[in-house]
């Protein structure tokens, strides 16, 4: 992918993993676990303008490791056990930084990324910050944790939002497209789905995901996926991830787009169905997949 970016790491107890920025944004999101951040900002990493700043509860760099530096930040995430365990806390690493993650119990970290052109703070970004949002109704119902939505958390370029859906439903419908700047109308965004799926027992999960051809693209997918799964969609109408009954469905939404256009997320439903919408009224949803925890309120 050009713009967007993901990388899944699996770290064991204590043990670290080095990530350079490069010409990217990035944000430290625990699956699994929690983790400790040693992030060293490049000297032009400034305040932007509306943005949240560090969380007032930063937690101080523990011994043995010697003091922070001035251009060091450290982030204790507490995480969560999984996916389906509701928001979690992250922390954002900016373009040209460097950074050190190390979990000591261990645990699964996905990073999402964006090539972006401004260079931002490094910011803690809280689990109670999270707006937590129902999309569609019944067999279309699903909960999105809106992280780093458009206009939620700041970043230059990356947008990154969670979706959980309930075994049996349908999500990501009805079918929509991203591949095209319009302005006001439609954004240009290239995305990944990344995947996790609630066994039954000793019975792995699994789903379904479609991306089908759009004016402005070729890309035809009908494929099966299951815990651990990526699937890259540079453009094509993409919709319905389906969730096998009786297995929860985990998808990490990663977008970017080129430079030169807003930060937005501005979708186009698929023609020949987005008649859907209108059957929802009146139709409840079995969400959402947690309920707050005190520990999570917003500082």
């Amino acid at each position: 992918m050009e713009f967007a970016a993901l990388l899944v790491l699996e770290l064991g107890p204590g043990e670290v993993h080095a990530h350079t920025c490069g010409d990217r944004e990035w944000i430290v999101l625990p699956l699994a676990g929690g983790c400790t951040i040693r992030c060293a900002e490049p000297p032009s990493a400034r305040p932007s303008p509306g943005h949240r700043g560090p969380a007032p509860d930063l937690a101080p760099d523990p011994a043995p490791h010697p003091p922070a530096r001035p251009d060091r930040q450290v982030f204790e995430l507490r995480g969560r056990e999984n996916v389906f365990g509701g928001p979690t806390d992250f922390a954002y690493l900016p373009r040209d930084g460097q950074a050190e993650i190390g979990s000591a119990a261990g645990g699964r970290f996905a990073l999402v990324g964006a090539r972006c052109e401004n260079v931002l703070p490094a910011r803690y970004g809280p689990a109670g910050a999270v707006p937590v949002e129902i999309r569609g109704a019944g067999h279309c119902s699903r909960q999105v944790n809106n992280f780093a939505a458009a206009g939620v958390f700041d970043c230059d370029r990356l947008i990154a939002v969670e979706v959980l859906t309930p075994g049996g439903n349908w999500s990501s419908y009805p079918p929509h497209k991203h591949d095209e700047f319009h302005p006001g109308r439609e954004s240009r965004l290239e995305e990944v789905y990344y995947f996790e799926i609630a066994p039954h027992g000793d019975t792995p999960g699994l789903g379904y995901q479609r991306v089908s051809p759009s004016p402005a693209g070729k890309t035809d997918i009908l494929t099966e996926v299951r815990s651990g799964d990526a699937v890259l969609i540079p453009d094509g109408w993409h919709g319905p991830s389906i969730a096998a009954p009786g297995h929860d469905m985990y998808y990490l939404n990663v977008m970017a787009g080129p430079p030169g256009q807003p930060r937005a997320w501005l979708i186009r439903d698929h023609p020949d169905h987005a008649w859907i919408r209108d059957t929802w009224t009146g139709q409840g949803a079995d969400l959402p997949f947690h309920r707050p925890r005190a520990e999570d309120a917003t500082p």
